[in-house]
């Protein structure tokens, strides 16, 4: 009766219960792996690997992202699904090309996601790195390839020498998905010879449901954000939005990315529309990073988009969160920063002239649980000043 109770239940579910999320593939996992180990059950295996190939082919995406965008549920499924593999090939089952094709994309995805200190990007639910689960995972990655587009799952990578640069280009996960999705639209982390320098605030304790919501904010992370409002917008409270989980209920409904690769470095240029309907607003980023990685060009900008921008001034804010372990000195014009690393280097960060100002910031992904730290921040109004030009780049040894 359970045996054909469950896979029935599942197999006529038309995803619009809460259980039709990461929880159902998971089942799915489950049903394949009790019809592959129990006696008896060749039923059950059957059932349970065909419900397995459909849920794999709904929740990963071509490029190998989950559908839900967050990078810790990577690690999570690899860590059933990879066994699960095993099994197959210990009974002499043929695995279905589903589950052997969703972990050869998610490997090289995890890659792409991760910084040259082991970490993943906090972004979208991410928190604490558990280094020995990603290190045992990527064990099975024989390609040891790291992409650097994600169109799919909506991240870019640009790296060169031992700098490494990521980025949340994509718009919001579906609705049903989107529970822990935060709203860090072009928000970047930047990483050099293994040291983290610019991140986000990443994703506290589940027990900590107060500083979750506020971790997904877009001041949570090293992006722009206009008039101190959040690029996409979460259900909270009573009633319908109780229901609804936390999940996204309005965001970007527009995202573009264009690579913009040359001899002088890996670039890109993206924006979203996450504050056209409400403000007329949209943010474009480009970024341009050297090819020796000793200099990270960028600019933000702001597109009016229509008669509800036109003669209108919008405060805005771009934000760059430090890493705890980087120390910060503000010049004494606020015209620039110096960053000094754990091991002693410096990287400079300037704003071609407009006014620097440090404030508070926690980073939640530490291992040792929130830390405080620093951010940058660079003020202006949208009319006045619609881009802001930036850099951060390699102290230079005085001669």
């Amino acid at each position: 009766f359970f045996k054909q109770k469950t896979a029935y239940e599942i197999k006529e579910c038309d995803c619009s219960s809460d259980v039709c999320s990461s929880d159902l593939l998971l089942i799915c996992i489950a049903l394949a792996m009790l019809g592959l180990c129990g006696a008896g059950m060749d039923g059950l295996q059957r059932r349970g690997t065909r419900l397995l190939a459909r849920e794999l082919a709904r929740h990963i995406l071509p490029d190998g992202g989950h559908i839900g965008r967050n990078p810790q549920t990577l690690i999570d499924l690899l860590l059933d699904l990879l066994p699960l593999r095993q099994v197959y090939a210990s009974r002499g089952v043929e695995a279905p090309a589903e589950l052997l094709n969703a972990i050869d994309r998610m490997l090289p995805m995890l890659r792409l996601l991760r910084h040259a200190d082991g970490s993943l990007a906090t972004f979208n639910g991410m928190g604490v790195t558990p280094p020995h689960m990603v290190a045992s995972v990527l064990a099975y990655d024989d390609a040891r390839a790291a992409p650097v587009n994600a169109p799919y799952a909506g991240y870019q990578r640009l790296e060169a020498n031992g700098a490494t640069l990521i980025m949340d280009a994509g718009a919001p996960p579906p609705r049903l998905y989107s529970g822990r999705a935060h709203a860090g639209h072009l928000a970047i982390e930047f990483s050099a010879d293994g040291q983290m320098i610019l991140c986000s605030c990443g994703a506290p304790e589940e027990t900590r449901p107060d500083l979750r919501q506020m971790a997904r904010a877009t001041a949570a992370h090293s992006t722009l954000v206009v008039a101190d409002t959040s690029s996409s917008r979460f259900a909270s409270g009573g009633g319908l939005a109780g229901r609804l989980g936390g999940r996204v209920v309005a965001g970007p409904r527009k995202v573009e990315v264009s690579r913009q690769d040359s001899p002088a470095g890996p670039g890109l240029i993206a924006s979203h529309d996450g504050y056209e309907r409400e403000f007329g607003l949209v943010h474009e980023r480009a970024l341009r990073l050297a090819s020796d990685g000793s200099r990270l060009v960028g600019a933000d900008r702001l597109l009016q988009t229509g008669s509800r921008a036109q003669g209108r001034d919008r405060p805005y804010v771009v934000r760059f969160h430090l890493h705890p372990a980087v120390q910060v000195l503000l010049s004494e014009d606020g015209g620039s920063a110096t960053l000094t690393l754990p091991d002693g280097k410096t990287w400079r960060f300037h704003a071609n002239g407009m006014r620097l100002e440090l404030e508070a910031s926690i980073f939640f992904a530490s291992a040792s649980g929130p830390r405080p730290t620093t951010q940058i921040v660079i003020a202006a109004n949208s009319a006045a000043t619609p881009v802001i030009n930036w850099s951060l780049e390699i102290g230079r040894a005085h001669v």
